[in-house]
């Protein structure tokens, strides 16, 4: 924790150098980078309720610049995605994933509010910024009960249009970290871009395989061959906090959350501006 701290400022400046650089084809566009102060406030709104968690995630996406329009509620027996669409200059498209349902136990801070928070200022960011391709960003139901939330997306992908969807970035569980690439849920190619953009921004290299432990709402679309990749920001005493009561807001560092934001959204510049096709087997 001490090493995420001591770093920050490092990071930032690679960070905002990165943008500029990535973002000068934006044309005068208002990239709206938000502040640490800003995600820590969106952090604090965290309904530890199951039931009030789909309109939580509603008016923080409106408190982002989404108005009524752009979010929709899609649904599927007994779950509901809500999805916000950014349109880009093309129909191929980039999917950017979190879970909203949490599990009894805890809060759901950790697991998976900050998430939710993450994917919100990323599209606050990038809403007025031209891309090249369309971004959803999707917030998934019943993970926690089965990935069913995203299954259910990727089900209703039909087949001949699958090719059209380049990749999914899933975020799930930040707080205690740099981001880390969970290997058994990521595409290799996907994983070897974040690895590269790792080194790029001199951040650690940080991923690990939770096969058998861990599963993630990357794997439903991996399965209907969309490469996707989670990242998530946990420390390796995460089951002391995941899935029980010290899932709480007091437990999560802010800074993991904040650098979170910062990465994907760099991540996911190197996505849109790269061939759909480049991250398939």
């Amino acid at each position: 924790m001490n090493k995420l701290t001591l770093n920050r400022k490092t990071f930032y400046i690679l960070f905002f150098i990165s943008c500029l650089s990535t973002f000068s084809y934006a044309q005068g566009a208002s990239i709206k980078i938000a502040s640490e102060a800003e995600i820590k406030e969106n952090l604090q709104l965290v309904p530890c309720k199951n039931e009030e968690r789909l309109e939580a995630v509603k008016k923080l996406f409106q408190t982002s610049g989404a108005t009524d329009s752009d979010i929709a509620v899609e649904k599927s027996k007994d779950l509901q995605n809500i999805v916000v669409t950014k349109k880009g200059k093309s129909d191929e498209t980039i999917i950017v994933g979190a879970h909203y349902d949490k599990v009894k136990d805890g809060c759901g801070a950790i697991d998976n509010w900050t998430g939710i928070v993450i994917i919100a200022n990323l599209y606050r960011t990038l809403k007025n910024v031209p891309t090249d391709k369309t971004i959803l960003f999707v917030a998934f139901d019943r993970e926690e009960s089965g990935l069913f939330g995203s299954e259910a997306m990727a089900k209703a992908i039909p087949k001949d249009k699958r090719a059209n969807f380049c990749a999914m970035v899933n975020l799930d569980s930040f707080g205690f970290s740099y981001p880390q690439i969970l290997d058994n849920t990521s595409s290799p190619k996907l994983s070897n871009l974040a690895k590269d953009l790792m080194k790029e921004l001199k951040l650690p290299f940080l991923h690990a395989s939770l096969a058998g432990t861990a599963d993630a709402d990357s794997t439903s679309f991996i399965k209907k061959d969309i490469p996707a990749i989670t990242f998530h920001g946990l420390s390796n005493d995460w089951q002391k906090f995941i899935h029980s009561s010290n899932d709480k807001l007091e437990n999560v560092n802010t800074s993991s959350v904040f650098v979170g934001y910062q990465f994907t959204l760099r991540y996911l510049a190197k996505v849109d501006s790269s061939g759909c096709g480049t991250f398939r087997k």
